[in-house]
């Protein structure tokens, strides 16, 4: 019998393992790119012809509150944090995700779920068993939520689950300021465009780009601004990323709704390109009565080329950003809140130290991302634990004591 229990305890912590370790790393992805999350819940809107419904900004609030949950839940779940509610809200989940990714699996009315945004990327079927199986590991951890090993004292529980939930939201803020601090996509700094753009000899195998294509547009009188006359239009793919010195790309899947509050920083961006030979284009899924509005709201001088509007949103995740490329290498991405200082911007743009290429090591960051919310919980653990040890050994003294002064 006691084999049974252990067998059954051990099972059921086990399941807490693979169910936390799957949330934890999906609310962490989406909390580094909660736009991209956004763009998942619009493409799911879309699907089931909601998108009536939620209008912005209800699936970016939406992003960020999953993210955060997800994360939390996670980790309430690993230390066995307020165990009755969490294993049945995650329960709850799991009967949400599973449907919705079968139906997803059977119509493909979205290419991926975007459970783990772009760093692990499944097809819709793989998708589904991942939940399936989730499914019954909720089911058992709601059956027999009383074998989780709690990790923490109660008393210390409420620490951790408010700093889960401020860790979470300084992250996903952090990321919605500029452009995400860990990069899946393909468009990532010290990214090749036109090496990535090759085909390789395994007919099986794809392109890491297959979706970057360049249309100029026509430098018709209603796509120029009356103080400039009519701008050059943006040279095609092969053109562009020919270009052996430095490109300027502004980056705005629609102009529409691009934010404009940093129109100042940007037309003294193309001011310093133009001063010093570079090329300066904005590449748009816009049409011409949006860009002939743009440029008498901006005074844009620039030439403007159109692309496919999900290509750009995969390039960079602020509407606008720039992105500088260097002999077609990604060298600089940066959202339109993260440009440089006016008054910066003089002098040999090879000087300038946004312009150098400073591809990240996402690993060594990831582990610093890791590290600032494990370090505290582990001191805080090893305190608690400690604590604990010490009022057991005290009361273990005292029942010994009282055991003795009885006889």
């Amino acid at each position: 019998m006691n084999i049974v229990k252990d067998i059954r305890y051990i099972f059921v912590n086990l399941c807490r393992l693979a169910v936390s370790a799957t949330f934890i790393f999906s609310g962490l992805v989406k909390l580094i790119d909660p736009v991209g999350t956004q763009y998942k819940i619009e493409d799911y809107a879309v699907a089931m012809s909601l998108d009536g419904v939620l209008s912005s900004p209800t699936p970016l609030a939406l992003a960020v509150i999953l993210a955060i949950a997800e994360f939390c839940l996670g980790v309430y779940l690993f230390f066995g944090i307020r165990r009755r509610i969490t294993t049945y809200t995650i329960l709850g989940l799991m009967l949400v995700y599973t449907p919705l990714t079968l139906w997803l699996a059977i119509s493909n009315a979205v290419a991926d779920c975007g459970c783990f945004g772009d760093a692990v990327v499944l097809t819709n079927w793989q998708t589904f068993w991942k939940n399936a199986f989730l499914l019954l590991a909720a089911l058992v951890l709601f059956r027999h939520g009383n074998l989780l090993t709690r990790f923490i004292s109660e008393p210390v529980q409420w620490l951790i689950s408010l700093y889960s939930v401020i860790y979470s939201g300084f992250l996903t803020a952090l990321c919605l300021y500029g452009e995400p601090i860990i990069d899946f996509r393909p468009f990532h700094i010290g990214q090749n465009i036109p090496a990535a753009m090759v085909w390789p000899d395994d007919p099986e195998q794809v392109p890491e780009i297959i979706d970057f294509y360049i249309e100029p547009l026509t430098t018709d009188a209603d796509l120029s601004h009356p103080s400039s006359g009519i701008p050059s239009p943006c040279p095609d793919t092969e053109t562009l990323l020919a270009d052996t010195s430095y490109t300027f790309l502004l980056i705005a899947p629609r102009l529409e709704t691009a934010d404009d509050a940093n129109m100042e920083r940007i037309n003294a961006l193309y001011d310093y390109a133009r001063s010093g030979g570079y090329s300066f284009w904005c590449l748009t899924a816009s049409g011409s009565e949006a860009i002939s509005r743009w440029q008498d709201l901006t005074g844009a001088e620039y030439g403007f080329g159109f692309v496919d509007e999900l290509t750009l949103k995969t390039m960079a995740r602020s509407n606008p950003a720039i992105i500088l490329l260097h002999n077609g290498t990604i060298v600089a991405k940066m959202g339109h809140r993260q440009l440089p200082d006016i008054k910066t911007l003089s002098g040999a743009l090879q000087t300038q130290p946004w312009a150098k290429p400073q591809p990240r090591s996402y690993r060594r960051l990831l582990l610093n991302l890791l590290l600032w919310y494990i370090v505290p919980l582990l001191v805080l653990t090893f305190f608690d634990r400690l604590v604990a040890s010490i009022r057991w050994w005290h009361k273990k003294k005292t029942a010994q004591k009282q055991k003795k002064t009885n006889l």
